[in-house]
């Protein structure tokens, strides 16, 4: 079977799923695993992808996605070509698990798919810790502030993980706030996940030195804390990682204290 994959999270979930030898494409910015991608075809980026490459390359199925603003774009130009698709849009975890089953049955790996949509929905029926929630900001972008909003996967992996997100009631996927709302959210930490950025390139002094933010407690106390994308803003396998990585912040509003 030749499969394309739009989109990091669908890459890495053909992957998980061991057919990542079926891979004939992927987008530009699909970079995991390394050894699986690094040699396949790039077919531009995930918001301007070339149809005639993906054409080309013969697939006998597209993963594609609606989970960015201007997928659709892309999704519309897909359905144009007389493509094969399957298309994504999570918003909580029990759609990415339900994501992965779809894409077994697809793609003949529907024993694996059950057992790595078992292991998320494990966690959803495990439910929250029993202890306060911590609120935490998780920043999509730095300039404007864009955070996530109801119909976020972030949402359930902050609450698996002990915390919060203070703008789970808007309903929106992502919002733009304003020092305003930042101060009366009042964080205890703020994770830094900027999309299409490398980790390595996250500045917490970006977000320190915002005026009307010193005020805010993950401010004060230095809780500023970067967590790539990968592990958050995808929503696919490392999912169950990136719960691990909020725990670890939550556990450090606990403490007082930043560990790296």
């Amino acid at each position: 079977m030749r499969i394309v994959t739009h989109t990091c999270s669908n890459t890495e979930i053909v992957c998980a799923l061991g057919r990542g030898d079926w891979l004939v494409g992927v987008d530009d910015h699909s970079d995991h695993p390394p050894n699986v991608v690094a040699s396949l075809p790039k077919l531009g980026p995930d918001l301007d992808i070339d149809i005639n490459k993906i054409i080309a390359l013969q697939p006998d199925l597209v993963i594609t996605s609606l989970t960015v603003p201007g997928h659709e774009r892309c999704l519309a130009r897909l359905e144009a070509a007389g493509l094969p698709l399957l298309i994504t849009q999570p918003h909580s975890l029990a759609d990415v698990a339900a994501d992965i089953r779809r894409i077994g049955e697809a793609i003949d790996a529907r024993s694996a798919a059950v057992e790595l949509s078992g292991r998320i929905r494990g966690l959803l029926d495990q439910g929250a810790p029993t202890t306060e929630p911590v609120p935490v900001l998780v920043e999509w972008w730095p300039k404007p502030v864009i955070v996530p909003g109801a119909k976020s996967w972030v949402n359930e992996m902050l609450i698996l993980a002990g915390g919060c997100n203070p703008f789970s009631e808007h309903p929106a996927e992502s919002l733009e706030i304003n020092p305003e709302q930042a101060r009366q959210a009042a964080p205890r930490a703020i994770v830094m996940s900027w999309c299409g950025v490398k980790e390595e390139k996250y500045r917490a002094h970006v977000v320190a030195r915002r005026e009307g933010w010193q005020t805010i407690p993950a401010v004060r106390h230095q809780r500023i804390i970067p967590i790539s994308e990968a592990w958050l803003g995808r929503p696919g396998p490392r999912v169950l990682e990136g719960i691990e990585k909020l725990r670890a912040v939550v556990n450090q509003c606990g403490t007082g204290r930043v560990d790296g």
